[in-house]
């Protein structure tokens, strides 16, 4: 007979999979996003204006982004908290922090972190969320160390709001691919803890 504890894994994964594709997907899906934005003077008005409203676009769509990855780390935390307390109700309280969390999880169902990079996408995730959050600081400068990628000097479909130096964590560029990279990331480890008969350890996203 199944247990409710047994049911966790499943369920966290489906919620997961739910909040990506009924609402980061969508909402992305309805957001404009240009490839690169005019600079230099504009030659009319409504030029300017055309201009004025892609760099719109192209900021929305960013902040959208980064809430979503915000938002998706917070659920998924809050799974592990979770998770730990069911299996583990003494150790639970003395887990201090998104990777001990992990690690503790990953132990209690001989989950491999290393296996398709689950664990390391997991983790930038968290640090992601905290650079949204925090801005400039030590998570900045650690995710910066790790995921080069996710900044572009030479990207042409960002301006600051400011002129003068920019803000590195202001300089954050979260695309699509990076989100389904999270969310694929939580629910692999999931299905990974899933002890059920029909566990999907290879989720579709």
């Amino acid at each position: 007979m199944m247990t409710p504890v047994e049911q966790l894994p499943r369920i966290f994964q489906v919620n997961l999979s739910r909040f990506f594709d009924r609402v980061i997907w969508p909402g992305m899906d309805a957001l404009t996003a240009h490839p690169t934005l005019a600079t230099g003077e504009a030659q009319s008005l409504e030029q300017f204006l055309d201009r004025a409203a892609a760099q719109v676009d192209n900021y929305t769509a960013n902040e959208a982004a980064k809430s979503f990855v915000l938002t998706m780390a917070a659920i998924f935390e809050r799974q592990l908290s979770i998770w730990a307390r069911a299996k583990r109700p003494d150790d639970a309280p003395m887990l201090r922090g998104f990777k001990e969390q992990l690690l503790a999880c990953a132990g209690i169902a001989e989950v491999d972190l290393g296996s398709d990079n689950v664990g390391p996408d997991l983790l930038e995730m968290f640090i992601v969320a905290n650079v949204v959050r925090h801005g400039e600081g030590p998570a900045c400068e650690k995710l910066r160390a790790i995921a080069p990628a996710l900044w572009s000097n030479e990207a042409g479909d960002y301006l600051d709001l400011l002129p003068g130096p920019t803000l590195p964590s202001e300089h954050l560029r979260l695309r699509p691919a990076d989100l389904i990279r999270y969310v694929r990331a939580g629910t692999r480890f999931w299905g990974r803890c899933d002890p059920l008969p029909g566990a999907v350890t290879e989720p579709p996203h």
